[in-house]
């Protein structure tokens, strides 16, 4: 069974990265690949027990794939169906505030089930304690008005499902430079917690080349800027996968485009929301909000 090389490699970064107060400006870049669009490596199914088998932390913010039990016609991860491929693969993720259990049921070919417990470790995520107010306390008219059809366009995005397999790719980041906010982070105001972050941002200039991380299908390439997000692009990777690109300065591809992994997709901006130039990479699976670093390994060293 091969490895998952760079989430084992990366993963002592991860959790410092998570716990540390500020973000570092460089971080160690994973070992050289002999083959920049390698396929993420996969468990391999071969015939024996009935039993699963994983690659992927299983952590909060993590995604896992993983291969059912030989002859599985049925498998639910807490209670819901989950696709499997022919070959036996299959794709789960954990939410930013997922318990500290899940459950996966494989029912066989022949009536017999398999179930397995998941222990899914907490992590400690970056609290900032503030005496301020935030900015944006309460939506403006102009927000409350607009922002009902944005959210139902989002929505409908992510109802959208294609045979893409770039969840089973190696995945990259769509930008190098510094990462200037991470997913989980949380400001609490007077008291109150404040929305926690929804992705990982790399600050960057304008016009800077937005790559797509993995191949996929594009679900939503925003027509003028959303009052939060701004310019906002959405990729599906298959299996419910998908990645959100914000505050884009321009989308160079269409709804219903497929796109390979490492095409430019967009340009880096501070359209919506932005205090300043950068990508906000954001990566849900099916409700979970899931952290971007856990799939792409430790931002590579890049020139300053």
């Amino acid at each position: 069974m091969k490895r998952m090389r760079r989430w084992a490699v990366g993963l002592p970064a991860l959790i410092l990265l998570g716990n540390s107060a500020s973000p570092p400006e460089r971080v160690q870049p994973l070992p050289p690949s002999p083959r920049t669009d390698a396929p993420m490596p996969q468990p391999r199914r071969v015939p024996g027990p009935a039993t699963f088998s994983y690659s992927g932390p299983r952590m909060q913010g993590g995604v896992v794939v993983g291969v059912a039990p030989a002859g599985t016609r049925l498998l639910t991860f807490n209670g819901a169906p989950v696709p499997v491929t022919p070959d036996g693969h299959f794709l789960i993720a954990f939410d930013r505030d997922a318990g500290p259990s899940a459950t996966l049921v494989a029912t066989l070919d022949d009536g017999r089930q398999v179930s397995d417990a998941l222990v899914i470790a907490p992590r400690a995520w970056q609290i900032e304690r503030l005496s301020t107010l935030p900015r944006f306390p309460r939506p403006e008219p102009e927000m409350a008005r607009l922002r009902p059809a944005e959210l139902a366009q989002i929505a409908a995005a992510r109802r959208m499902r294609s045979d893409s397999t770039g969840w089973r790719e190696t995945f990259l980041w769509p930008a190098t430079g510094r990462i200037s906010g991470m997913f989980g982070s949380q400001r609490v105001y007077q008291g109150q917690p404040g929305v926690y972050h929804s992705g990982v941002d790399v600050a960057r200039p304008i016009g800077t080349p937005v790559l797509a991380p993995a191949d996929g299908v594009v679900i939503l390439a925003a027509d003028h800027p959303f009052t939060l997000e701004g310019n906002l692009l959405m990729i599906d990777h298959g299996m419910e996968l998908n990645s959100a690109f914000l505050h884009l300065s321009r989308i160079d591809v269409r709804v219903g485009e497929r796109v390979r992994r490492g095409q430019v997709v967009g340009a880096v901006g501070m359209s919506g929301r932005a205090t300043g130039p950068h990508l906000h990479w954001g990566m849900k699976w099916r409700d979970a909000r899931i952290d971007p670093l856990l799939i792409a390994g430790p931002m590579p060293i890049t020139a300053p």
